[in-house]
């Protein structure tokens, strides 16, 4: 919506005045909830005000009829902002848009009861209105785009010796480790978005047999033509494989898998696939800057990337690849939206560091960036969901209409 304003009453003894508006929805109670507050734009009394977007529910509950108030201010310096008017409309009334029925007239009731020649206070005039469909997660679900799960696991030496039990690679007969724990309790709910439940699961930091050569993007099961396992006990059961015929090693590169997945998610960017990488690591990265590049050219693709955290180490560069306070760059280009999400594993466990003290809240905190950040690639490239097929009836189960 856009609004502008012609001839309002002048507040300032220098100068003209600096108007700003405030929106507000009415209650069920007849109170008024401020939804939005314009701009203030200096020194006129015609002001233009910049177009602005907010969502149905903030401005009247979906309700197209309920009272919306628009009160219009001068605005000073000491917070004292002196009232031109106010008037009020509806959503139905501004949907009919830029007409001559959204000019109002701003009223000032107190100076309309003290003079009698009092006309009003100015007008404000409706420049444009558009409504767009705001669509979830859910709706792209609904309507076949697919998302598709990797893994990707450290097998760095700093892990430690996985047959010495302060490894956090240590295979255990009797338990999990904090990897398997982790892929575990994190897989367990991805997996519910994935349809046929084949996760490529890679590794990255070892030497691999027969020759030695490191390297940053093995498949777990061995299988370089085919690095799917079937679901999370096949990436456990490739885990634990793994971890007996690999050497860990290093350096810890987190890119190759980036591009890994990168590459996969530039072959679809119609909106029908949308991919998600697993980095389970215990956070000691060797090729910050090539990530970075890695991450910011992911951002203009169809994924995000998750990083769990396990062990005891500072998590610094995590958190700024999760670039959440501060948006990551890469030669100074900024990423276009934010794509990684970083959880710390042990903020989950119990003191013993052997359980998981609440699923459901690292399940929470682990897809909690997902949906938005599934959204606004979707939104960036203009999809829109397809529409969601009609539910299943079974054969012989047709409904029969009675003519009358």
């Amino acid at each position: 919506m856009q609004f502008c304003a012609n001839k309002l009453d002048k507040k300032d003894f220098f100068g003209k005045s600096d108007p700003f508006m405030v929106f507000y929805r009415s209650n069920e109670d007849g109170t008024f909830t401020i939804c939005h507050k314009t701009e203030v734009v200096k020194n006129t009394l015609n002001p233009v005000w910049q177009p602005f977007t907010i969502p149905v529910r903030a401005l009247c509950n979906g309700d197209y009829d309920r009272t919306i108030k628009v009160e219009v201010y001068d605005w000073d310096r000491d917070g004292s902002h002196d009232f031109i008017g106010d008037f009020t409309t509806s959503y139905r009334e501004l949907a009919r848009g830029q007409s001559q029925f959204n000019v109002y007239e701003v009223i000032n009731t107190k100076k309309k009861m003290k003079k009698k020649k009092y006309v009003n206070s100015g007008t404000v005039t409706l420049l444009s209105f558009s409504v767009e469909s705001e669509f979830t997660f859910l709706d792209y679900i609904k309507g076949g785009t697919q998302i598709n799960f990797t893994v990707a696991i450290d097998f760095t030496a700093s892990n430690g010796n996985p047959s010495q039990s302060t490894s956090l690679h240590y295979m255990n007969p009797y338990q999990l480790n904090a990897y398997a724990m982790a892929l575990k309790a994190v897989g367990e709910i991805i997996q519910d978005y994935d349809s046929d439940k084949m996760f490529p699961a890679l590794g990255f930091g070892a030497k691999l047999p027969p020759d030695g050569h490191v390297s940053h993007e093995f498949p777990l099961n061995g299988n370089m033509e085919n690095p799917y396992c079937n679901g999370i006990e096949g990436i456990l059961e490739a885990y634990h494989q793994s971890l007996k015929t690999v050497q860990l090693y290093g350096p810890t590169n987190f890119a190759p898998v980036v591009n890994h997945v990168a590459r996969y998610a530039a072959a679809v960017q119609d909106g029908s696939q949308y991919f998600v990488l697993l980095i389970i690591t215990d956070g000691v990265i060797s090729d910050m800057a090539q990530t970075k590049e890695a991450i910011v050219n992911g951002a203009k693709l169809p994924m995000s990337i998750i990083i769990v955290g396990v062990g005891q180490a500072e998590f610094d560069a995590m958190v700024e690849l999760d670039g959440d306070d501060i948006r990551i760059s890469s030669r100074g280009k900024l990423a276009e939206r934010d794509i990684v999400q970083f959880v710390p594993f042990r903020d989950y466990m119990d003191r013993t560091g052997n359980h998981v003290l609440s699923m459901a809240r690292l399940a929470k905190d682990v897809l909690a960036e997902i949906p938005d950040q599934f959204i606004s690639y979707m939104k960036s490239r203009g999809i829109k969901p397809n529409p969601a097929p009609p539910p299943y009836t079974p054969p012989g189960h047709t409904h029969h209409h009675t003519q009358i």
